[in-house]
């Protein structure tokens, strides 16, 4: 028998009820309406309730937005036995579409990394040739994959590289709480064909890698000492971290060279540690210039 918990999210609207088991093999279901919800019996049943806004259902949970007519006090204790009712009838969550492609499996295991708040999902192939960082879900357009972890309410930033997925989460959660969620879903997305990046950005990422060795032969020689420096002997560091590490300016004057922080070692609380006493020490004597300072921009 199906057993539903009841939990609140950081919006009062929102409320998730929770199966014991997974529900969904397949990414995640968003549904405004019922005309939206033909490939869900029971999203289509629970949008006969006057006060259901939007639908979602995705791993372990179906998450209802509700309209302001009621409050969930009101109502969650009903709409719990509803979907266990539906449920334990044998009533179907969501159709299976058999002219999907196959399954490609893959494996997925969670990473610690120096910032707490950053945990680096390794995946058992490649995602991509170029690293890229997202701040909020304004900015996937490019990253299907990176939009949908963002409906998590504990997802703070996302970056992709290579073959891994470096998730900050905001304090609120702990990672013992949602580690398997994300896992799980990120396993099951790349299983079931969903796109982690637009083969288009990987194009332009082409265009951008052209641009940066155009600009690379500009520079003065003390730059492109830092910045072949940092590609050799940093960056293969902070990426095993979940992390990227970018050249963004040289001061001859002052000798300050500054950088971008970006993934887990973006706000990490050892990153001004990393920067003075690792890479400012290798480029000062690398470089024979004790006068060097590193500065990270986003610190």
């Amino acid at each position: 028998m199906t057993k539903i918990t009841v939990k609140e999210t950081q919006n009062p609207t929102i409320l998730k009820f929770e199966f014991e088991d997974f529900i969904t093999k397949n990414e995640s279901f968003e549904f405004k309406n019922i005309d939206e919800a033909k490939s869900s019996p029971l999203a289509q049943q629970l949008f006969y309730l006057p006060f259901v806004k939007t639908v979602y259902i995705s791993g372990n949970f179906i998450a209802i937005e509700r309209f302001s007519i009621v409050e969930w006090d009101d109502v969650k204790e009903a709409v719990a036995e509803q979907i266990e009712n539906f449920v334990n009838k044998g009533g179907t969550i969501i159709e299976i579409d058999d002219n999907k492609p196959k399954k490609q499996p893959i494996t997925v295991y969670g990473e610690t990394t120096p910032n707490p708040s950053a945990l680096k999902f390794v995946v058992s192939r490649m995602l991509t040739k170029n690293a890229v960082e997202y701040k909020n879900i304004d900015q996937t357009s490019s990253s299907p994959l990176a939009k949908e972890l963002f409906k998590f309410p504990y997802v703070k930033e996302i970056f992709i590289d290579e073959n891994y997925i470096s998730v900050t989460k905001y304090e609120l959660n702990s990672w013992d709480e949602i580690t398997l969620e994300l896992r799980t879903f990120i396993k099951q997305y790349i299983e079931n064909g969903g796109i982690v990046l637009d083969d288009s950005v990987v194009i332009n990422a082409e265009k951008q890698e052209q641009i940066k060795t155009e600009e690379f032969d500009k520079l003065d020689v003390t730059s492109q000492q830092i910045i072949n420096i940092l590609e050799e002997y940093v960056k293969p560091a902070v990426a095993a971290d979940g992390g990227n590490i970018a050249f963004e300016s040289y001061d001859e004057e002052s000798k300050i060279v500054k950088v971008i922080l970006q993934g887990a070692c973006s706000g990490c609380p050892s990153s001004t540690f990393t920067l003075k006493s690792g890479i400012e020490n290798m480029l000062k004597s690398m470089l024979n210039d004790e006068k060097i300072q590193v500065e990270a921009i986003n610190a």
